[in-house]
């Protein structure tokens, strides 16, 4: 009996074929006979002796081994679109590099050429990730960041940040105005799961949307072992903490906003009370309609009509007063500015339909400020009350005093944003820095108004993006409050009070142009933010450009 053979390499090739045995060749076990070299059977397809020959390429059997001439290749498959034979190069993402820049370039990879998540599970010993948990956090992380303010790129990096963290290498997220999603798909033969969850209340609490980042930065960072429940329960506290400021205060930040507006136009001492008055009151009123559930264009309806009525009051008692501060310091307050930059931030990603939702909405709101304001100056015109059109648009030269007010606007906006104390600073100096440059191109220079803004918004957005890297956080902490003082609340009243007036041409003209201020601040923002995510980049991370390409709409 024949011992059994171990297998080796040689039982791995494939089976020779009936003509590649020798008709004499003897039997497994069996010495052939002593017959004289001369005498030895030989095989037919024996190479004759002074041949040299030449090394296989690659081992004997594959079906994919490439020509060994590149005669028989056809050169219409050597087009750079085809994947070439020897593969393409790796990607290699810096180490030191934030995970928002990580996150951000794997998005942007097609998924086939995404590196396969190193396998880091933060569980028992032994045991996988748990997908449906990991699935309901990222969820809910993505759910307070969207409901927030943060743009759609931005929320989906978070998403496949945290799925990523935990082991879960095949999942894509995709965020839209109202709906997250996240699919997994364990492996190729496998069903994906699906799993989502709808936004149905927004809210702004800065300090909250912090808390969050640095949840995620502890997630992803190499020395940190934060497990699913640990992650949990930091997410439960994030939740049930309580908004810094009370509403009070809040509402004593709307009436500050507004008066440091009315300064930056012109007014003095009695037009900041008014309108800060004007402000307080038309807060008071939303909360009001708030509280009463109705929605939210009412809730900007009835805030825009206390500044816009004590303006035509104040016209109305010939008080030797500016009107126009007044009404257009209201306004500050009310232009959804946070919801535009978002807005424009999405669609110049390429998130269309999160960026044509948010600018519905932003439309909306803007419809509701100039319904508001619209019903109170119709009814001070029927009584008579003298409004300059050209006084909204005459700015007063005081270098001093409006710096300081666009600081004391930037610090009652954070205010209102519910920013951290240890950021509000940074903002209000990043607004500071914005009305300089705007001041300087604008009265000194005498340049447009429009680019005037958009250099200034890109500063605010270049610093932003720089302290939030700095930082590992939001960059909209350090953007949102330092744009206040560019807001375009003389044009839009300007408008407004044309349109009152029946001069339908000229209304509609400055509305154009308030549009395209605020559309000038939401780009320059962008832009800034793409300026420090290209230039200042960590050491080894010059690959991650290359691959953050997105397509040319072709």
């Amino acid at each position: 009996m024949v011992a059994e053979q171990p297998h080796g390499p040689e039982e791995d090739r494939k089976p020779q074929s009936d003509e590649a045995h020798s008709a004499f060749t003897p039997p497994a076990g069996v010495e052939p006979p002593g017959l004289p070299e001369e005498d030895q059977p030989t095989s037919e397809f024996a190479v004759p002796e002074g041949l040299a020959t030449e090394p296989p390429n690659e081992p004997e059997g594959s079906a994919f081994a490439p020509p060994s001439s590149s005669a028989a290749f056809d050169t219409r498959f050597a087009h750079p679109a085809y994947t070439p034979a020897q593969g393409t190069r790796a990607m290699r993402l810096a180490k030191d590099a934030p995970w928002q820049d990580h996150m951000r370039t794997m998005l942007r990879m097609p998924v086939h050429e995404r590196p396969v998540a190193e396998p880091v599970l933060r569980q028992e010993e032994g045991e996988g990730p748990a997908v449906p948990r990991v699935l309901d956090l990222t969820l809910r992380i993505g759910e307070l960041l969207l409901a927030g303010g943060e743009g759609a790129e931005d929320v989906e990096a978070a998403m496949f940040a945290i799925c990523r963290a935990y082991g879960l290498d095949r999942c894509e997220p995709t965020v839209t105005f109202t709906l997250l999603a996240v699919t997994h798909q364990p492996s190729l033969v496998d069903d994906p799961v699906t799993v989502s969850r709808t936004v149905r209340r927004r809210g702004t609490d800065y300090t909250r949307l912090t808390a969050v980042y640095q949840l995620i930065a502890d997630i992803n960072a190499d020395d940190s072992e934060v497990t699913l429940e640990e992650a949990y329960r930091r997410l439960a506290l994030i939740r049930r903490n309580r908004h810094p400021y009370p509403g009070w205060a809040l509402t004593l930040a709307a009436g500050g906003l507004a008066g440091a507006a009315s300064v930056l136009l012109g007014g003095g001492v009695a037009v900041f009370l008014i309108a800060a008055a004007g402000a307080m009151l038309g807060d008071r009123l939303a909360w009001l309609a708030a509280g009463r559930g109705l929605p939210e264009f009412y809730q900007f309806v009835l805030a825009a009509v206390p500044p816009a009525a004590l303006g035509v009051t104040v016209s109305l008692l010939h008080a030797g007063l500016r009107p126009s501060a007044v009404i257009t310091g209201g306004l500050f307050a009310l232009i959804p500015g946070r919801a535009l930059v978002a807005s424009v931030q999405d669609g110049l990603t390429g998130f269309y339909i999160t960026a044509s939702a948010r600018l519905l909405e932003v439309g909306y709101l803007f419809v509701a400020i100039v319904v508001g304001v619209l019903t109170a100056l119709y009814m001070g015109v029927q009584l008579g009350a003298k409004l300059n059109p050209e006084g909204s648009v005459e700015l007063v030269e005081r270098p001093l005093t409006q710096i300081a007010a666009a600081m004391v606007l930037s610090l009652c906006f954070a205010i209102l944003l519910q920013q951290e104390r240890t950021t509000v600073l940074f903002a209000v100096c990043n607004g500071a820095v914005a009305w300089v440059v705007f001041a300087a191109i604008t009265f000194t220079a005498e340049g447009s108004a429009v680019m005037a803004t958009a250099l200034a918004a890109g500063l605010v957005g270049l610093f932003g993006q720089l302290m939030a890297r700095y930082q590992h956080t939001s960059s909209l902490v350090y953007v949102t409050a330092a744009i206040g003082p560019l807001l375009p609340g003389s044009a839009m009243y300007y408008g407004v009070l044309a349109i009152a007036q029946s001069r339908m041409d000229a209304g509609f003209t400055s509305l154009a142009r308030a549009a395209a201020l605020a559309l000038a601040i939401a780009i320059g923002v962008n832009l800034g933010g793409e300026l420090a995510r290209m230039f200042i980049r960590a050491p080894g991370s010059a690959a991650s450009r290359r691959a953050a390409k997105r397509t040319r709409g072709f």
